[in-house]
């Protein structure tokens, strides 16, 4: 029985559920948004256990980006060159998808060019990545028939930074807000169902139906459950999935900025761009590996400290720029850099492990995974 409802809410909300989905993120609203299209007369409920999406939907940066060249490098000591083909390819696949669903101008896409830098100290890095570069090109050139990353010499005013950098034309940032307020809005345009602030605690499933049990004391059920929740669905399923915390700043406006693009910094653990003439700096979490390997929001000072000095004695030097805002998302990740999207039981599917780059797959995600049930 449903507790604290009333018999309205419990008939127009909370019954006859076709298909709920767990996690209002791109994930969660791109499987929605597929569900609906192939089942319009379905009734579709997205539970959402913050007032907005939690986890990195509204917290990323917006890199439309598909990977530096380091982090392919990286990737590659870990991975086959197939599976790492794979992901690339699907990264971009999953930027077209997004594109093709909302629109460049909804998104506010802006193909500036992705830019990876290397610090003084990082000679080696950069030298790694000069002499592998041909190799990554001839690995990734069946997607664009092209070479993706070339060397060149940057004029901007960095300090402390080698003159090369790597470029990746291809590269391009997004507005995460309106990114997420137009599929939500596409989404509810729909007719899916949305509840914000309502955590799934537990289910179970029988031969008809799965039933749930939400915080408050509220029970429903539906006949498939999708969870979409990411870094956080380790306390719905048993997967390999560890939730780390990247933390960013972004500055007040900066008269007369001269950076425009994606940049990448150490192996991508450090990344900056610009924003409404502002500069958005994020990362350092390898820094803290330990206690940055968390689920729970927040700050730190030794973090935020690194990314002031990176800001302030690298990026902008010799320039006075002040600090608006700082905040924390979470990401997903695991011991492989495959998302994992599958079937749980016959009724319970998910799509979680984005790795960082939710951006880029989490269109493709969603609609791989509202395809489970056909």
């Amino acid at each position: 029985m449903i507790k604290n409802l009333s018999y309205w809410e419990r008939k127009s909300w909370f019954s006859q559920i076709d298909y709920c989905i767990v996690g209002s993120g791109i994930v969660g609203l791109n499987c929605a948004l597929h569900l609906k299209l192939k089942h319009p007369k379905a009734k579709i409920l997205i539970i959402e256990k913050g007032i907005l999406p939690q986890g990195a939907s509204t917290k990323n940066a917006g890199f439309a980006c598909f990977g530096s060249l380091s982090e392919i490098l990286s990737d590659l000591e870990s991975h086959s060159e197939k599976e790492v083909f794979n992901l690339v390819e699907k990264r971009i696949k999953g930027l077209d998808l997004l594109i093709k669903t909302l629109g460049k101008q909804a998104i506010s896409y802006k193909n500036f060019g992705g830019f990876e830098l290397f610090f003084n100290e990082d000679q080696s890095l950069y030298e790694k990545c000069h002499s592998k570069i041909k190799e990554v090109n001839t690995l990734l050139c069946n997607i664009y028939n092209a070479d993706i990353f070339s060397i060149k010499e940057h004029g901007l005013e960095f300090n402390g930074m080698l003159p090369q950098y790597i470029s990746n034309p291809l590269e391009a940032q997004i507005d995460t807000g309106q990114m997420m307020f137009n599929l939500l809005q596409k989404v509810l345009g729909m007719g899916v169902f949305i509840i914000n602030s309502s955590e799934l605690e537990s289910y179970s499933e029988d031969n008809t139906k799965v039933s749930l049990q939400l915080k408050g004391g509220i029970q429903t059920s539906t006949k498939h459950l999708f969870i979409a929740t990411n870094a956080f669905s380790r306390q719905l399923l048993n997967l390999d999935v560890t939730p780390v915390r990247n933390q960013v700043l972004i500055t007040k406006p900066i008269k007369n900025l001269h950076i425009k693009g994606t940049y990448h910094l150490d192996r991508g653990y450090f990344y900056f761009r610009n924003i409404d003439d502002r500069l958005l700096l994020g990362g350092g979490r390898h820094l803290d590996a330990i206690n940055e390997t968390t689920s729970d929001f927040g700050l730190t000072n030794s973090i935020q400290e690194k990314l002031e000095y990176i800001l302030l004695n690298n990026i902008i030097p010799n320039q006075n720029v002040e600090v608006d805002m700082r905040w924390s998302g979470i990401l997903g990740v695991g011991s492989k850099k495959e998302p994992i999207v599958k079937s749980i039981s016959n009724r319970v599917h998910c799509a979680v492990r984005l790795g960082g780059m939710g951006v880029a797959i989490g269109s493709t995600l969603g609609k791989e995974l509202s395809e489970l049930i056909l």
